[in-house]
């Protein structure tokens, strides 16, 4: 078999995970041909990833009905649905976390957006998924906000491993590695072990340029000449800037004397993940997320779509998350410059994906609720 293109990126240290977990996925064969053929060592999932599952298909019915049928609640039935489907993907993927010696084969669930803004209600659901599902290769994932930074400290202190998912700015990103990092030195100054525990930070990368993007437009549309030429050099460049500070960022922390010391006890750095690295506009080429963030350890969750067309005509540069430093600093100066604040443009991201995921979470519950009825009525709830 000729090996794919995207397996070349495990020679950069980086490893590729997707983004999309279904019933039909797991139970076809079209996950492992993925695994088998790309080298696919991941996979993640959120409220918005099990709407479209869930709700696109009848690969569910069975299990929606007779859930229903027992009076569980729409929330207690998707939590039984995504736990099964999160299960079977992570026992497709265990002999990739044995092979790498737990450093890589992880599937994550996502802890309820509904709890963004509950530090113990978020502990509770993760501590609940990562006992229900119980297997050493899960994630737990948690967003980013100012009540889930206390969360992630605790579930690393209790040796859960966590996929922190919402990240946008680079100030978020500092709070996130130094929660890790407490966590940590919580376990190690109570005698317990460092060395089996995985996290990874999820930076999102292509949501930044969409929102930028579309306020230079309204920029470009009352600037003068030269303005305007300035302006328009800047679409499409915000979040891959943004993105190669923070890995530099993640290089510093990680090689610290503060976690020189983990590191001596076992502990493994908290990588990188890039992710929303779909190109949301058709005038940038379809890879141009995966192949300017190569680097080591770190981690590219892509689309299933990402995935072939890198296949078929990505670029294996092993270094270029590491070049234009200097650049991407300069591409957020002139974002300034521009009188675009980016903190404001992050901040609001961070609320906007909060949203949609508790919309698709609405609409889940909404959806499972109908569909149980509908199929109790029809028979096919069985108690």
């Amino acid at each position: 078999m000729t090996k794919s293109r995207v397996q070349d990126l495990e020679a950069c240290g980086q490893s590729v995970w997707t983004d999309v977990i279904s019933r039909d996925m797991i139970r076809s064969g079209i996950l492992s041909r993925y695994i088998d053929q790309d080298g696919i060592t991941g996979v993640t999932a959120n409220p918005a990833i099990f709407e479209q599952a869930i709700v696109g298909s009848h690969d569910y019915d069975e299990s929606i009905g007779e859930l229903s049928s027992r009076g569980l609640c729409p929330d207690a039935i998707y939590q039984e649905l995504a736990i099964e489907d999160v299960g079977a993907a992570a026992d497709l993927l265990r002999p990739v976390y044995n092979r790498t010696d737990g450093a890589d084969g992880f599937v994550s669930i996502e802890v309820s957006s509904a709890l963004a803004d509950d530090t113990l209600g978020t502990v509770a659901e993760a501590r609940s998924f990562w006992s229900r599902l119980n297997r050493p290769n899960v994630m737990i994932k948690v967003p980013a906000t100012a009540a889930g930074i206390p969360a992630i400290e605790a579930l690393i202190a209790d040796g859960i491993n966590v996929n922190i998912t919402l990240i946008f700015s680079i100030d978020m990103y500092q709070e996130v590695m130094e929660a890790y990092l407490r966590g940590l030195e919580h376990r190690m100054r109570h005698g317990q072990s460092v060395d089996r525990i995985a996290s990874v930070a999820s930076f999102f990368v292509s949501r930044v340029d969409t929102l930028v993007d579309s306020l230079l437009d309204t920029l470009i549309q009352d600037a003068d000449p030269e303005q305007r030429s300035l302006l328009g050099t800047l679409k499409g460049k915000v979040a891959i800037a943004n993105a190669r500070i923070a890995y530099e960022q993640f290089e510093r922390i990680f090689s610290s004397s503060r976690f020189g010391v983990l590191a001596r006890a076992g502990a493994r750095v908290q990588r990188p993940l890039w992710a929303s690295t779909s190109t949301k506009n058709p005038s940038y080429a379809d890879t141009m997320y995966v192949d300017s963030l190569l680097g080591p350890n770190s981690v590219n969750t892509m689309t299933l779509a990402t995935i072939d067309a890198f296949r078929e005509h990505g670029d294996v540069d092993c270094g270029a998350i590491r070049r234009g430093r200097d650049e991407a600093s300069q591409v957020i100066a002139d974002l300034a410059k521009a009188g675009i604040d980016l903190t404001t443009v992050t901040d609001r991201l961070t609320g906007e994906g909060v949203q949609k995921f508790n919309a698709s979470l609405d609409a889940l519950r909404t959806a499972i609720e109908e569909r149980g009825s509908m199929l109790i009525q029809a028979g096919r709830g069985t108690v």
